[in-house]
């Protein structure tokens, strides 16, 4: 990657900003891949039974994430919220399977690092587990569709520190801002603007592979914090991008986790959300897992 620093001035608070994109009502639906980028059915015993008599395979979660950012403290909070699924329209009356809060900054803190951008845009890594011989963490990617605030993805990267990282599975939401911040007290139902994905067509390998250029915003860790850091410091960015270790998932996605020659080690996410133009996250981690740096880029791919 070439990339030059320039500087990159906002008028307007950035955590502020960042605040009034990310809080609200987030409704879709989630999945789980395998290594591989395959769907994980869901377990039998929350599918219905009339599913398992029409032989219909289920890999999705429809699923809730209230959102609330205080614009005035760096302190985030969000539920993702599993429903039983249903059959047919019911989602109205949907029972919640599970809930997992997760907190940034406060007392119930359970980040231990954080790097956001204004438009809603935030990578988060959350420790899951460490038993001194290796550990256990998430990497989540929230990326904005440029095109449409209202929309995002959510990619989640589970990861084991064992003397290197190795990738354990991945995570895919899919949402939409379905209004205000109500602590998960109404879902959008029959209403949502999406469908179950996971079971779709990966993404091609031809769509992602070739040279592009772009711009991305930077943050870098001296050392693990759960204060969060804006990313800024703009720089343009041109990288060529082969399939050696591409995991291709459904609705344009992808994602890797790649050995670099410092040593470091890439975590990547991209999202294709037209064609020839893609918004990508980079993690770089150190070997024991430390983060160094996130990198949230817009990248357009060059003609041959």
């Amino acid at each position: 990657m070439e990339i030059q620093e320039t500087s990159s001035i906002s008028t307007t608070p950035p955590w502020r900003e960042f605040a009034n994109n990310v809080s609200g009502e987030w409704d879709g639906y989630g999945a789980d891949f395998t290594t591989e980028g395959k769907p994980i059915e869901l377990p039998e015993n929350v599918v219905p039974e009339a599913y398992r008599e029409w032989e219909v395979r289920v890999f999705d979660w429809q699923t809730q994430c209230p959102t609330i950012a205080k614009p005035e403290e760096s302190s985030l909070m969000y539920k993702l919220i599993q429903l039983l699924p249903t059959v047919g329209c019911e989602a109205d009356a949907a029972t919640r399977h599970s809930i997992d809060e997760r907190n940034v900054g406060g007392a119930d803190n359970k980040v231990s690092a954080f790097a956001y951008d204004s438009s809603g845009c935030y990578v988060a890594v959350w420790p899951l587990s460490d038993n001194g011989v290796s550990k256990l963490f998430e990497v989540e990617h929230c990326l904005v569709d440029p095109q449409n605030r209202e929309s995002r993805v959510r990619i989640v990267q589970v990861i084991r520190v064992d003397k290197t990282l190795l990738l354990q599975n991945i995570k895919v939401y899919r949402e939409q801002w379905y209004g205000p911040f109500r602590n998960g007290d109404q879902l959008g139902g029959c209403s949502i603007r999406d469908t179950a994905f996971a079971s779709t067509d990966a993404t091609k390998g031809s769509e992602v592979i070739g040279s592009w250029h772009g711009s991305c915003v930077v943050a870098r860790f001296q050392s693990q914090t759960d204060i969060p850091q804006q990313l800024i410091n703009q720089k343009p960015l041109k990288l060529v991008r082969d399939d050696h270790g591409l995991i291709f998932l459904p609705k344009q996605l992808w994602c890797s986790l790649k050995e670099e020659e410092n040593g470091e080690t890439c975590a990547e996410v991209g999202w294709l959300f037209k064609q020839g133009s893609a918004i990508t996250s980079r993690c770089s981690f150190t070997k024991d897992g430390k983060l160094k740096e996130v990198a949230i880029g817009h990248e357009t791919l060059q003609e041959v």
